[in-house]
């Protein structure tokens, strides 16, 4: 079961063809159950970081320092693992989102019937985006959004969970080259 809400500004900024395309987008993360994979991936990435962080525990605290020295880990080894494997578990888990909203675009466009509806809707939450910052919303809510809320910058860019807006709209704009739109 999902919900798909509409606020009254979305509707006063976009007209009723970018509006479909929104909704196909949104839709179309509702039929691919991108919110189980999301899910699952931030899981994994959980249960990575917490191994991890295991680890940097019994450094700490000194397991690793038995006499049986060839049974155990060696703490340098383990110490770039517990710094290492968050990271990594991070851009698996940004990676996934940034494919299922890329997903989200080509099968909305699809749906919607002309890609460039979808990219002009792109182009005017992005302005408004840049022009009034979401300020108060916590990071951890920015997948959530159509665009990222988040002001960008190159970590920011880095870390997001949504792939950059030029970049998709770039690639819907080719899509409706190729149907010829």
């Amino acid at each position: 079961h999902a919900v798909v809400a509409v606020t009254d500004g979305l509707l006063d900024l976009l007209g009723p063809e970018e509006m479909e395309g929104v909704l196909g987008h949104e839709l179309a993360h509702v039929s691919n159950r991108d919110t189980l994979i999301s899910t699952v991936a931030a899981s994994l990435a959980g249960a990575i970081s917490m191994l991890a962080s295991f680890a940097r525990y019994a450094l700490f605290w000194g397991s690793f320092n038995s006499r049986d020295d060839e049974r155990d880990a060696h703490p340098l080894g383990v110490l770039i693992a517990a710094i290492l494997l968050p990271a990594a578990a991070l851009l698996i888990q940004l990676a996934v989102s940034r494919g299922r909203e890329y997903a989200a675009d080509d099968q909305g466009a699809d749906w919607c019937g002309n890609p460039l509806y979808l990219a002009s809707a792109l182009k005017k939450l992005d302005a408004v985006g840049r022009r009034m910052p979401a300020r108060a919303v916590p990071e951890a809510t920015a997948h959530l959004f159509i665009v990222n809320p988040l002001k960008e910058g190159f970590l920011t860019g880095l870390f997001s969970t949504h792939p950059p807006i030029e970049a998709r709209i770039a690639r819907l704009n080719e899509r409706a080259h190729r149907q010829g739109l």
